[in-house]
């Protein structure tokens, strides 16, 4: 099984990533944002909770998370693997991954970081916010705040993936079909 995190700061490319890898590899794509987004249209608890924190540009609390990432999981008993887009976001939550995904029997293969510059990733938050409609990333406060948060808690994730020799930094700038094959040649074979 090809169990990939695709790490990198907000507008990054990930999701945009993850849609070739996964049509490239028969992967699941689980992206916390997405998961959060479906849990607050459908106003579920865990939902609303999670908004008070995204509102605030905030990472929203890893016990949180963590059972909304694994409920996600646990709906799909046949995959050939998932791309874990946006999480693992703080060491205790890549501790947990790795905990639930190892009990399973299929531990993370490899952390895959799309390396952008600062000024590019606000360029490209704005730009999305004109197509998306997402007010997340309209706001330039919003944006330095969650380009802050990510330097400051998620971004020492990467050390604990490069300890176990799984981490890879890829440049994260040139064009979309560029990116994917630096991609695909830093995932192992499985």
């Amino acid at each position: 099984m090809l169990n990939i995190i695709l790490f990198g700061p907000p507008g990054a490319g990930k999701g945009t990533q993850s849609t070739f890898l996964v049509e490239e590899y028969g992967l699941v794509h689980l992206s916390t944002g997405d998961i959060f987004r479906a849990n607050i249209k459908g106003s579920t608890e865990l939902g609303q909770l999670a908004q008070s924190y995204m509102d605030k540009g905030q990472l929203v609390p890893d016990d949180v998370t963590i059972r909304m990432l694994e409920s996600e999981v646990n709906k799909f008993p046949d995959a050939k693997g998932f791309i874990f887009d946006g999480f693992p976001r703080t060491t205790t939550q890549a501790v947990a991954l790795d905990s639930f995904l190892e009990g399973r029997g299929t531990p993370v293969s490899c952390m895959l970081a799309l390396d952008v510059e600062e000024e590019e990733l606000k360029s490209r938050l704005i730009a999305r916010a004109e197509t998306s409609g997402r007010a997340d990333d309209a706001d330039p406060a919003v944006i330095q705040n969650r380009i802050n948060v990510y330097r400051k808690e998620t971004e020492p994730v990467a050390e604990h993936y490069a300890a176990q020799g799984k981490y890879t930094g890829i440049d994260g700038i040139g064009t979309i079909e560029e990116i994917t094959d630096r991609l695909k040649a830093a995932i192992p074979a499985v």
